[in-house]
């Protein structure tokens, strides 16, 4: 009898990372439009993107700060969302987010590798830390002032704002992408624990 030799390729990163927002459920959906507003509100009221009474602006706000806020408001509230673990998907497999029914905190074979969770983490706060400084007031920074004067932060904080938006974006969107993406790869056991 000859065996049967079969191969199968794993899925490319985009497609997981696609396949894990198809099986979100209403609970991580709800998650993430609550924790995009939560950051939305912090950034838009501590940098005055949001006028209030409790902060104010030396520098008037420049057109790219909405759409920098906005974005990493909506990228930083999915990212909560893929933390949040979801029911059961369609046909009894564990949706993303780990084994339905466990505990937030197991370590179970469908949930990320811990290393992979704890870099997605620092590249996601990374990224709302840089939006922070990008869509803020220059002269309104404190760190940027006592670092470059109230001159120096209008000289050479100020052109570089643009460039940390891009960056903080890139750096929550690789954070989310890697937390999709692993959330529906099938981790290989070691071998002791297959025996």
């Amino acid at each position: 009898m000859s065996a049967l030799i079969t191969t199968v390729r794993p899925l490319p990163a985009g497609r997981r990372a696609l396949l894990a927002l198809s099986l979100w459920g209403p609970r991580q959906y709800g998650v993430a439009a609550v924790s995009a507003l939560g950051v939305a509100l912090l950034l838009g009221v501590s940098t005055v993107l949001v006028p209030n009474p409790f902060f104010s602006r030396e520098i008037a706000v420049v057109p790219w700060n909405y759409p920098v806020w906005i974005a990493t408001s909506l990228l930083a509230g999915m990212l909560v969302g893929t933390y949040v673990r979801g029911g059961p998907a369609p046909g009894g497999a564990p949706a993303p987010g780990g084994t339905p029914g466990g505990a937030a905190g197991d370590e179970s074979q469908d949930a990320p590798p811990a290393e992979t969770r704890d870099r997605s983490g620092a590249l996601g706060m990374a990224g709302g830390v840089l939006a922070w400084f990008a869509v803020g007031c220059p002269v309104c920074n404190k760190l940027a002032l006592l670092a470059l004067g109230y001159s120096g932060a209008i000289t050479w904080f100020a052109p570089v704002q643009p460039f940390l938006g891009i960056v903080s974006l890139l750096l929550t969107g690789v954070a989310l992408f890697v937390r999709l993406a692993n959330q529906v790869a099938c981790p290989v056991r070691p071998a002791a624990a297959r025996a």
